[in-house]
């Protein structure tokens, strides 16, 4: 028989559920209601089959906020007969880990139970902080769970690293964020219009977390509105956008390819301000911020190339600036990268140059490779005459040396070609200089 206390427990875990972030409320409690990340969740991935038999070892999460990380960890909780601890990186100190330690080896010499330790924020945590844990990873004391939204070859030590299972969690695709939005409004009990549904998907940026938070404060709107008026609550295209706080451009599926055209021509053009413009326009459309920065690294070498190579740079800083910071931020970033790429000096030579060597090689064009140039470092190569004549270039004051670099059939070829644009008027000269017979 339930006592007071019991009853009283219970009756605040009710009212903390009820109260929670409609995204808490959606947790998944199932391997088969988790949404996306099939290949490692689905049936016959190499995650689920590693939860489903409790056979887990350390393991770190990666992959951008709201794709599932902590979701995952906690089914593992749910699914392990080990004892689970989560600690936060951004608030948990060494004190904290030697408190989860301690507990670890109490637990595992009094009841023969094993502990996982969820660390969020993973990344967060000092050389020494990360230096801590290692021990007990390497002994099997504690199964670790790190979750990190930042590259763990650079933000995890690499012996932590190097005994941990890396999984990488991508964005949520949008059939998935539509699945996830269709749970989200069953549960709040409101209808959502097709516009209102795009919208939220499209400023979502593959996070979950995101679109039911969106989402939540969408059908707050619409219930009270409800409420007043004692019609149907339906998230119309107005509550998404003020949920949001951005307006939904309209346009459709042609419109996507016809301002997204116009966007890389302007740029290609050297206009600054009408790139600025498109970028504006798919921005303020939704647009998925990673399908412009893909195109700006994509136009970078196509359009510029060698003419300014600092260009790739900048677009590619903005590339790993949005998935770093960000939207909205991160819109500063892709417009710095579209004002220097449209303000470049413009070539197209390495395209050109591609396609000739490409063509050369698709004509089946018999591409051995010369004998000077073939490895000569395992054993037997050079009986073979592997590598025998091959001069090294750093050996020549120079630094470059006159030798056959091409097969013998395309021998004489020129594939780059370089304009009289930007910085290739001297990639040109140098090229000339050793663009000879070779001895």
């Amino acid at each position: 028989m339930s006592g007071p206390d019991d009853l009283f427990s219970a009756a605040r875990a009710d009212a903390l559920a009820r109260r929670a972030p409609l995204a808490e409320r959606l947790r998944p409690n199932r391997l088969d209601d988790v949404v996306g990340q099939a290949a490692l969740t689905g049936p016959g991935g190499v995650l689920r089959s590693l939860i489903e038999t409790d056979r887990l070892t350390s393991v770190i999460l990666w992959g951008p906020a709201g794709t599932g990380k902590t979701t995952l960890a906690r089914l593992v909780a749910r699914s392990t007969d080990k004892a689970f601890e989560a600690l936060s990186a951004v608030s948990a100190g060494v004190a904290d880990v030697r408190g989860v330690l301690d507990r670890a080896t109490a637990r595992l010499g009094e009841q023969d139970r094993g502990t996982i330790l969820f660390l969020d924020e993973v990344h967060r945590f000092t050389k020494s902080q990360q230096d801590a844990l290692l021990p007990a990873v390497e002994s099997g004391l504690i199964v670790l769970i790190g979750a990190t939204t930042e590259n763990p070859y650079f933000e995890v030590n690499p012996p932590l690293l190097s005994r941990s299972t890396l999984f990488r969690l991508t964005p949520l695709d949008p059939p998935a964020l539509a699945e996830l939005l269709a749970r989200g409004a069953s549960v709040e009990e409101v209808t959502v219009t097709d516009e209102a549904a795009a919208h939220l998907i499209g400023l979502a940026g593959g996070d979950g977390r995101h679109l039911l938070t969106s989402l939540e404060v969408a059908a707050s709107i619409a219930s009270a509105r409800a409420h007043t008026t004692g019609e149907a609550a339906v998230v119309g295209l107005d509550d998404a956008e003020a949920a949001l706080g951005a307006r939904s451009v309209r346009y459709g599926r042609d419109d996507h390819y016809d301002v997204a055209s116009a966007f890389i021509k302007s740029i290609r053009g050297s206009d600054p301000d009408a790139g600025l413009y498109w970028l504006a326009t798919m921005l303020e459309a939704g647009e998925d911020p990673r399908f412009i920065a893909r195109r700006l690294v994509i136009l970078a070498s196509e359009d510029i190339g060698m003419a300014d190579p600092s260009s790739l740079g900048v677009a590619t800083a903005a590339a790993h600036a949005l998935e770093f910071v960000g939207l909205p931020e991160a819109q500063l970033n892709l417009a710095h990268a579209v004002v220097h790429l449209s303000c470049a000096p413009k070539s197209n030579s390495v395209t050109v140059a591609l396609g000739r060597a490409r063509s050369d090689v698709s004509s089946g064009i018999d591409g051995t490779v010369p004998a000077h140039l073939r490895d000569g470092h395992y054993r037997g190569a050079a009986s073979l005459g592997h590598g025998r004549g091959y001069e090294y270039p750093h050996d020549d004051p120079r630094g470059w040396i006159e030798q056959q670099y091409l097969p013998d059939p395309v021998v004489g070829h020129t594939y780059y070609e370089p304009s009289p644009h930007g910085a290739e008027p001297a990639a040109a000269e140098r090229l000339a200089a050793r663009r000879r017979k070779p001895r």
